[in-house]
């Protein structure tokens, strides 16, 4: 590549900005996915919203937690499915049973959490102290709001 008049390709420069996925891979299967928006879900977490594009009987959010922060505590309400997936980082999922008793999942490359969590059980991921965490989370059918309730 030569480099003529100052002029260099901005293909040279790398984004600041991630950029939005096209493909996510669903239970090892390559599915196409286009972005919505991202939402500030609060204080060090975003989430990046995807339909996928030839199914719609569901959805993906992109979670991302900054490290020491985590998600809000919370309660799932409806829905047939969620699927809470680790991505990469260093991490945990605790979920907490309608019975109180709780699975803490260490989520890093060591190991990978995929979890379906069920009608009345609460989540929450939290990111190690010394590193971010990125998660899935795909809900059958498509999120809808009153799907999750915010536990304080």
């Amino acid at each position: 590549m030569s480099i003529e008049n100052n002029f260099v390709p901005s293909e040279a420069f790398e984004s600041e900005e991630p950029q939005p996925m096209k493909t996510f891979s669903l239970d090892g299967v390559e599915q196409s996915v286009s972005f919505v928006e991202t939402m500030q879900v609060t204080d060090g977490v975003e989430c990046d919203i995807y339909n996928f594009t030839e199914d719609e009987s569901k959805d993906l959010g992109m979670i991302r937690v900054e490290s020491g922060k985590k998600t809000p505590l919370q309660r799932v309400l409806q829905g047939e499915k969620t699927i809470e997936q680790y991505i990469s980082g260093k991490g945990k999922l605790t979920i907490t049973r309608q019975d109180g008793t709780q699975d803490v999942l260490i989520a890093d490359e060591s190991n990978s959490v995929y979890r379906i969590v069920n009608i009345g059980e609460m989540m929450q991921w939290e990111a190690d102290i010394d590193s971010d965490l990125l998660a899935a989370e795909i809900c059958y059918p498509p999120y809808q709001e009153g799907r999750f309730e915010d536990i304080n």
